[in-house]
C-alpha cells in the first residue's frame, strides 16, 4: 500500500479541495514552527506519533526532517522506544477492562 509516489497527489488534492488543503498546510506552518518547543524537538514527537500511528509516509517524511533539524540515530531510536512503551502502555492498561 505504501508508495511515495503517490504523494504526488497532493497536488490533485490540492485542486480538488483547495480550502481544506491550504488549512492543513497552515496548521502544519504554525505547528512545526519554533515555539516553546524548538523544532528538533516537534520533529521528534512527530516520529513517535507516526510510529505509533504506523503511518508509513508520516514515519518516512519526519524521519527525515528530524535528521534534518540535528536528531541523531540515537535520539531517533530512543524517540522509538518511547512510542513503543507508551503503545504497550495503553494495551496494559486497557486490559485492566477485561478483568474482574
Amino acid at each position: 500500500m505504501y508508495d511515495p509516489a503517490q504523494l504526488k497527489k497532493l497536488k490533485t488534492l490540492r485542486e480538488l479541495a483547495p480550502d481544506g488543503m491550504a488549512a492543513f498546510d497552515a496548521l502544519n506552518a504554525a505547528v512545526f514552527k519554533d515555539g516553546a518547543l524548538p523544532l528538533k524537538v516537534k520533529e521528534l514527537i512527530a516520529v513517535a506519533v507516526a510510529l505509533t500511528t504506523q503511518c508509513p509516509y508520516c514515519i518516512d517524511i519526519h524521519a527525515k526532517k528530524a535528521k534534518a533539524a540535528g536528531c541523531s540515530d540515537a535520539e531517533l531510536a530512543e524517540a522509538g522506544l518511547v512510542a513503543a512503551a507508551l503503545r504497550a502502555g495503553g494495551a496494559v492498561t486497557h486490559a485492566t477492562h477485561t478483568v474482574s
